[in-house]
């Protein structure tokens, strides 16, 4: 039988099932991660034993999250850290979240097309996945795509958001180390946003360190940052001015980036975002599924909706009677 294939492409050949995936998953084989990722993207039920033998066999990946406001130059920056990694013979993994077409609910892929190809001369696996309405700056499926990735033995594994401003906070909740590149001459756009992402961040970097406003900024983020109260870690964040274009200190960020890996071993902190990272995925996935179930039971949602607009039941007690803890009256 043949049929349309899981892979971004889709191309008619014989299906493989996701069982018979895992194992070239483990040896690392492109094609079979690809097709994986796919198949989680999409929440192929067929696919949810081989994901969790999959989770069984990672665990040893450093996750960095890239985040910033739109424009900052978070691709280029990844693009430049790619070839940092590659220098040093390390397998990169990298996870691009981009905004959903509003057409066909792919992902756009703008600058992905460059990192693509710095990734294929750096021997990294870069997979574009699309938001598809989901906000937070990270798709449902995008910690599936990092545990194919890390059973397939990628480190480090960069989850390279949107680009939505505070929306971004979302990414602490899944990465080991957070990196929030800024651009210079933001000015009072610094103000706006260090409510949200610049808070999560265990690393600041700063684009175009070449133009003249790239100290002024990396003063404005030194000095904010002097203000703001404790983290509860020891851990000092940095503020790195770097140029992706030129390659200007981005050994010193990857090096930071390996300083933060290590802090966290080092000082036991890393079992607590281990756990932060479990706890959220869990709670996540059970919105999801209570989501799913009653999207193919919307009649039953459908009561309790009529029994809200009518006054007979506030939004509360519905959604404990969804859950089975109260009865519909």
């Amino acid at each position: 039988m043949t049929i349309v294939t899981h892979s971004r492409t889709a191309k008619r050949g014989t299906y493989t099932p996701s069982a018979a995936l895992v194992k070239d998953v483990l040896a690392g084989r492109a094609i079979a991660i690809a097709r994986m990722i796919s198949r989680a993207e999409e929440g192929y039920p067929e696919a949810a034993e081989a994901l969790a033998e999959l989770y069984k066999h990672g665990g040893n990946a450093h996750i960095v999250g890239i985040t910033g406001v739109p424009g900052a130059g978070k691709s280029t920056l990844v693009s430049a850290l790619i070839k940092a990694y590659a220098a040093e013979g390390r397998k990169v993994g990298v996870i691009a979240v981009d905004p959903s077409s509003p057409y066909s609910g792919g992902a756009i892929l703008g600058d992905r097309v460059r990192m693509s190809e710095t990734a294929a001369a750096g021997g990294a696996f870069v997979r574009s996945m699309a938001t598809r309405g989901h906000l937070g700056g990270l798709t449902r499926a995008t910690l599936q795509a990092v545990d194919v990735l890390d059973a397939a033995g990628y480190s480090p594994i960069i989850i390279e958001t949107v680009g939505v401003g505070q929306d971004e906070v979302e990414v602490v909740t899944a990465a080991h180390t957070v990196v929030v590149l800024s651009a210079p001459g933001l000015g009072d756009d610094i103000q706006a946003i260090k409510a949200g992402i610049l808070e999560i961040a265990d690393i600041h970097a700063v684009s175009k360190c070449d133009k003249p406003e790239a100290s002024a900024t990396v003063s404005a983020l030194q000095g904010m940052l002097s203000l703001g109260g404790g983290s509860g870690s020891h851990w000092t964040s940095p503020v790195l001015p770097v140029s992706a274009v030129s390659g200007e200190r981005i050994a010193e960020l990857k090096d930071a980036i390996g300083a933060h890996w290590a802090h966290l071993h080092d000082t036991g902190e890393l079992a607590a975002r281990q756990r932060a990272i479990c706890k959220t995925r869990i709670l996540g996935t059970a919105r999801h599924l209570f989501q799913q179930k009653f999207q193919q039971e919307s009649a039953t949602l459908e009561t309790h909706i009529r029994a809200v607009t009518e006054r007979r039941m506030d939004p509360s007690v519905a959604a404990r009677a969804l859950l089975g803890w109260e009865e519909i009256r």
